[in-house]
């Protein structure tokens, strides 16, 4: 059973590997299928789905269907549904937000209701957050506990939850008594690990590192975990971040960074570039504004029509929380994101000059309703739902308008670096030109760098090696 990589994953087929026979199982009626899993009688597979303007995050459904043809069906849940699998038994199990947080569920009950995620959204195929042992007894799951993760085995005969083991867990399997997953944390480089979890193993079983990704060892001292950092906003709604704090003590430096997405976090996970900037000297905040991912559905879709506006305000927030705690003063704060990250920060920048002295972006999004136009396949909807459908009414075509960097390009002051890859499926490179050329007829002070042979992230060494001496030099001449 597959979902085709070459219409997009939006058909499942059947193929028989001992004639080659192929069938197409779907019905054609969705504009995506992720996922598709063999039922345990091997008579059918199931699969996800779901249609436009929606994400997956937003509203999904799992299909069924027999390989004969003689059952086509499938269930629809009040929200949002990933990772159909089944228990050995035949029950199904998957991810669910019926009651607000992304729980593992089993048929029609959460495996353990509580207020954290236990995945993380749909952004691609084969996230595996969960793992059943061989005779259906034990669950193994992940916890998102404000962008901290946990590994937790649930016992089903008694509900008992064991904790394994700290740290972010991902792609998990379980043969015989061994527990698989791939692991990273805020001091600890990405890697392959194994648990012994027998009948009677252990409450925290040994873990064994069978492989590790960095070839470079690590220096542990320039790996720190960050502290939880929560802000009231003007509305009185409360804001997420974390603050790494510089290495050393720091020289009252803050650099804020915000994720792409935006529908997503950066967990704490392993990540080289917060160690440089620490080393650096810079203390590092991470806000999760509204519409991030790690604090339940409700703050998930707080953003749905309100992006560009909404994860401006938590920004600021965020900012002026840290400089009335005297993490730094405006004069010694930059700016930082990449993608719908940098999206934010063109719109922070427009909105409060002077609340930082310089900004760097990365591949932003500069003009929304070219966005709906131009992005890939995936996302090219997903502006519907953040910010309302081009064209659908006046009010909507006029905040496309208002919230688009392009437009108010003459209101950003702050000196500005831009990196664009030349072929850029996501967002086309012509967003950061035009960008560029508008800041500068508007008088504005900006630099841009356009990798050739580049998509939406940077790939060639030499490429990200000059994005850290670009980025070093600009803060360096702009930053007191």
């Amino acid at each position: 059973v597959c979902s085709s990589d070459l219409v997009d994953q939006s058909e499942v087929w059947h193929l028989t590997l001992a004639d080659g026979a192929a069938r197409r199982l779907d019905d054609g009626t969705a504009d995506f299928c992720f996922d598709p899993q063999t039922m345990p009688c091997s008579r059918g597979a199931v699969w996800l789905a779901w249609n436009v303007p929606d994400m997956p995050w937003d509203r999904a459904r799992v299909m069924r269907a027999t390989f004969d043809g003689a059952v086509a069906d499938g269930f629809a849940p009040v929200h949002s549904v990933q990772q159909p699998r089944f228990l050995p038994d035949g029950r199904g199990i998957c991810v669910r937000d019926d009651h607000g947080w992304n729980n593992v569920w089993i048929d029609d009950a959460p495996l353990v209701a509580e207020p954290v995620e236990h995945a993380g959204p749909t952004w691609g195929l084969g996230q595996r957050s969960f793992a059943v042992d061989a005779d259906g007894t034990r669950v193994a799951f992940t916890r998102n506990e404000r962008g901290f993760g946990r590994l937790c085995v649930a016992h089903l005969a008694s509900g008992r939850v064991d904790e394994i083991a700290r740290g972010v867990h991902g792609q998990l399997g379980w043969a015989g008594d061994t527990l698989a997953a791939l692991r990273t944390g805020a001091r600890t480089p990405t890697e392959v690990v194994t648990y012994h979890l027998g009948p009677e193993a252990p409450t925290a079983p040994a873990r064994r590192t069978v492989a590790v990704g960095p070839r470079a060892p690590w220096d542990r001292d320039l790996l720190a975990e960050p502290e939880l950092v929560e802000v009231t906003t003007p509305d009185g709604e409360t804001v997420h971040a974390r603050r790494y704090r510089a290495d050393h003590g720091g020289s009252g430096r803050l650099l804020c960074w915000l994720h792409g997405g935006p529908t997503d976090q950066w967990q704490v996970t392993f990540m080289p570039r917060i160690a440089h900037w620490r080393a650096a000297g810079w203390d590092v905040v991470v806000p999760d504004h509204r519409g991030s991912t790690g604090h339940g559905r409700d703050y998930q879709q707080a953003l749905r029509g309100r992006w560009g506006e909404l994860d401006v305000h938590d920004t600021l927030a965020v900012l002026r929380h840290a400089h009335a705690a005297g993490w730094a003063t405006p004069s010694r704060t930059a700016l930082m994101g990449g993608s719908a990250g940098g999206f934010t920060v063109l719109g922070a920048l427009a909105a409060a000059p002077g609340l930082v002295a310089a900004a760097v972006v990365a591949y932003p999004v500069g003009d929304l309703a070219d966005l709906a136009e131009k992005s890939h396949r995936f996302e090219r909807h997903y502006t519907t739902s953040l910010v309302g459908r081009p064209g659908s009414s006046p009010e909507v075509d006029r905040a496309l308008h208002e919230r688009s960097p392009v437009w108010f390009a003459h209101r950003i002051t702050t000196p500005l670096l831009v990196f664009h890859g030349a072929d850029d499926p996501v967002v086309p490179v012509a967003h950061s030109t035009v960008l560029a050329e508008r800041i500068r007829t508007g008088g504005g002070d900006v630099e841009l760098c356009v990798h050739p042979g580049e998509g939406h992230g940077f790939r060639l060494v030499d490429h990200q090696l000059d994005e850290y001496a670009r980025t070093d030099a600009f803060l360096r001449r702009h930053v007191s």
